[in-house]
């Protein structure tokens, strides 16, 4: 696809590594990315800091979670889906007590099984616990426990051998409903590949007659491997000149990988063509 290419060539993924504050306390980073090979074992560090004005109790439980096709997650127990990363990990300390304005470094170990080449993930949620009678407690954190507040860190892992990358993009079609101040599309993101992978999204227009192009503001999605992904872009109203025009949505997952797309031809100030 030639509409648009030359824009966003070079363009470079972030990952997200910023601390987040519940609470009262902190964590950082809240995302880990493992790359460890089958048999191998490697440790990552997380810091909890507490910030309130009491010593508090904190516990570290793991979760699984489905991803969907809207971005979404559905939070599932421990090793119960088939991308779980659980049971490879090792939490030390997960129970720990902090002083006012203290911190604590927590070493989160993985170890792959040497027959595991593929992505998988989970979820460490640190949460603040507080004392209570037997009764009253939680059943999964044992008696006298109970949950307050919760801050969760994403756990990937993928080994660096494994670059199976492929994204597609399919099923570009207009939304737009009666009403709609802006014309909307959609698109499906097909991972086709065995990582989970960041992608940058963008709208790009081109006047069919001057060849002219415009790019409105880009997004990043996260994909997983062989799911789809659902995006949606608006066409900012009174953005375009009157006339024909090629949309296309390019999505830019890295450096080293062609950039992929779809497009469709519409009237601005018309109807739509086919």
């Amino acid at each position: 696809m030639r509409i648009g290419l030359n824009l966003v060539l070079g363009l470079m993924l972030t990952s997200i590594s910023a601390g987040v504050y519940a609470q009262d306390f902190e964590v950082a980073p809240v995302r880990l990315d493992f790359n460890a090979e089958p048999g191998e074992n490697q440790t990552k560090v997380i810091n909890v800091k507490n910030h309130s004005n009491v010593k508090a109790s904190y516990v570290v439980a793991i979760s699984d979670f489905l991803p969907s096709s809207d971005g979404k997650r559905q939070i599932m127990p421990p090793n119960t889906t088939r991308h779980s990363a659980a049971n490879w990990l090792n939490i030390n300390p997960s129970f720990f007590e902090l002083n006012p304005g203290d911190q604590i470094p927590i070493q989160v170990s993985m170890l792959v099984p040497s027959d595991e080449y593929g992505a998988a993930w989970c979820i460490l949620n640190f949460q603040t616990a507080r004392e209570q009678t037997s009764w009253g407690a939680d059943r999964d954190l044992g008696a006298g426990i109970t949950v307050s507040g919760r801050i969760g860190v994403t756990v990937y892992q993928s080994p660096t051998s494994n670059a199976n990358h492929s994204i597609k993009v399919t099923s570009l079609q207009e939304i737009t409903k009666d009403g709609d101040a802006n014309r909307k599309f959609s698109a499906t993101l097909d991972n086709l590949g065995d990582k989970v992978t960041k992608c940058k999204v963008h709208l790009i227009a081109s006047n069919v007659m001057t060849a002219e192009e415009k790019q409105f503001p880009s997004f990043e999605v996260e994909t997983f491997p062989k799911m789809t992904r659902n995006v949606e872009v608006e066409l900012p109203a009174g953005e375009l000149p009157p006339g024909q025009y090629a949309i296309a949505i390019i999505v830019d997952y890295g450096p080293r990988f062609a950039l992929e797309g779809a497009q469709m031809v519409i009237d601005v100030g018309g109807s739509k063509v086919d």
